[in-house]
């Protein structure tokens, strides 16, 4: 297939194919989004398509990777055009996305993404950077004030590597051109994110400069929010499949499904679009909304990547076909999570849980338990450890989210149950297979030796007997007995 995915191909598009109906070269770029991978591309670009069809197009959007120029690469030739595939069983239903006007490779001429985010039309700058993106402390939230690249860019203020570099470079430069700060919205699986992120950049500005720092932890809107949509990684099916459907090859598209919920505290210095259009809440407390999707989607999901992968699935709805690690994850939402939350007003929990059941065994979606695996300790303190230090301090039982937690130790070991290499992707990955080499498949050398990682688990859990020993029990049952066996135990206890 020679016909590329263009402008000038939209109109032989498919009928059902929905597409821009605006002039794209009418666009303004009033938001940078730094991390433009396919969770944004599926999600926060959405929502903006919606209000830029609407009429407003104040918003177009530049996109900027701050690693590698593969997206790039691979859209410009498209005109940045790129195509959501919605799936589930039912069917699929695609649109092409005119949003995106562009995207800057960092890397290549952190100068022109800089002069971009200080132009007085950008008013947001968004994130999805993951959570390792914030060079923070996962277990205290505070700024890694040792860490490699922020040494660097306190340093080399004009040619940052990190987001946070280059907000706080950019915000500096707006500062002394008297322009008014841009939000910062980040859309990262953070606890309580944005304020996460101002604490975060506001310590890094402050090093460079006290004033600095006080105009952004005093004048900088950066609002929480609530992410929630599954995209998988796109795939050569994916491309196959997209391509057959629109008849023109579209080198990046993204599959995702039909759901999808963004929830947004109100507050921003320079106006915002109205993502209302799309389905956007916007509320003055995102908390027990944060609370709910972390502990019930995200934690549920790290443990069926956990545990599935080990039991031996690629995906998520492979791993939901086990009937005793669906009940698992159906007992470690209602039974362990669910308890421990503050059910925002109004909220069906009980509908929502199912809802999550649904997607999660969506055929549809090949979503990668791997994928999901990555960045462990980014992941863990508020996945699952919130809910583990509540039922601690209730009393209740933690058997299930020890279990999970277990499961990523014997991950992280890098051998899988038939002795095979597991490609362990993590920024402490070193350290936990240091950590692991030196203990061994040893339930009682290997549990206190992962938990001794105090950027994961704080202070407070390694010494909490309680916890340390249920992990113990699981973790040696996961390696004496495996993953299915330990499994059955839990789910069907004898007698």
């Amino acid at each position: 297939m020679t016909n590329r995915l263009s402008a000038a191909c939209l109109a032989a598009l498919p009928e059902e194919v929905a597409r821009p109906t605006y002039d794209r070269g009418k666009l303004d770029v009033g938001v940078v989004h730094l991390g433009v991978g396919a969770f944004h591309r599926a999600h926060q670009a959405v929502y903006t398509e919606a209000a830029l069809a609407a009429g407003d197009r104040r918003w177009g959007i530049l996109g900027a990777s701050l690693r590698s120029a593969d997206i790039r690469d691979a859209l410009r030739p498209q005109e940045f055009l790129y195509t959501l595939a919605e799936r589930d069983p039912a069917g699929e239903r695609l649109q092409v996305i005119g949003a995106l006007r562009d995207v800057m490779v960092a890397p290549e001429d952190p100068g022109r993404l800089l002069e971009t985010m200080a132009r007085a039309s950008v008013k947001i700058v968004s994130l999805t950077v993951t959570e390792k993106g914030y060079c923070h402390d996962p277990a205290t939230g505070a700024l890694r004030e040792d860490h490699p690249d922020i040494l660097h860019d306190l340093a080399n203020p004009a040619r940052p590597r990190t987001a946070i570099g280059f907000l706080a470079e950019a915000l500096a430069r707006r500062r002394a051109a008297r322009l008014s700060p841009f939000t910062v919205l980040t859309c990262d699986n953070l606890p309580s994110n944005g304020h996460t992120v101002q604490r975060v950049l506001a310590r890094f500005a402050a090093l460079r400069d006290a004033d600095l720092g006080r105009f952004v932890a005093d004048a900088v809107a950066c609002p929480c929010t609530m992410v929630d949509r599954i995209v998988p990684a796109t795939t050569p099916e994916d491309r196959e499949r997209t391509a057959a459907a629109l008849g023109a090859l579209d080198a990046w598209p993204v599959a995702t499904e039909p759901f999808t919920q963004w929830v947004i505290e109100d507050r921003f210095c320079q106006g915002r679009p109205d993502w209302s259009i799309y389905g956007a809440e916007f509320v003055a407390d995102v908390a027990p909304y944060e609370a709910m999707k972390l502990r019930l989607l995200n934690g549920a999901h790290s443990s069926l990547a956990y545990l599935g992968y080990l039991a031996g699935y690629a995906t998520v709805a492979e791993a939901m076909s086990d009937p005793d690690l669906s009940a698992f994850v159906t007992a470690l939402m209602t039974e362990d999570a669910l308890p421990t939350l503050r059910v925002p007003a109004g909220a069906d929990v009980q509908t929502y849980i199912e809802a999550l059941l649904a997607r999660f065994r969506n055929p549809a979606l090949k979503h990668r338990t791997r994928q999901i695996a990555m960045d462990g300790s980014q992941k863990l303190p508020q996945r699952l450890l919130g809910t583990i230090r509540d039922r601690l301090a209730e009393g209740a039982p933690i058997a299930r989210p020890a279990l999970s937690i277990a499961a990523w130790m014997r991950y992280v070991t890098g051998i899988d149950e038939h002795g095979g290499p597991i490609d362990v992707s993590d920024p402490l990955r070193d350290d936990l297979r240091r950590r692991a080499d030196a203990a061994g498949l040893d339930a009682r050398r290997l549990t206190p030796a992962l938990l001794d990682v105090a950027a994961i688990f704080g202070e407070d859990l390694p010494r909490d007997r309680r916890f340390a020993a249920a992990v113990e029990s699981a973790l040696g049952s996961l390696i004496r007995r495996g993953t299915r066996e330990t499994l059955r135990g839990i789910v069907r206890p004898p007698g």
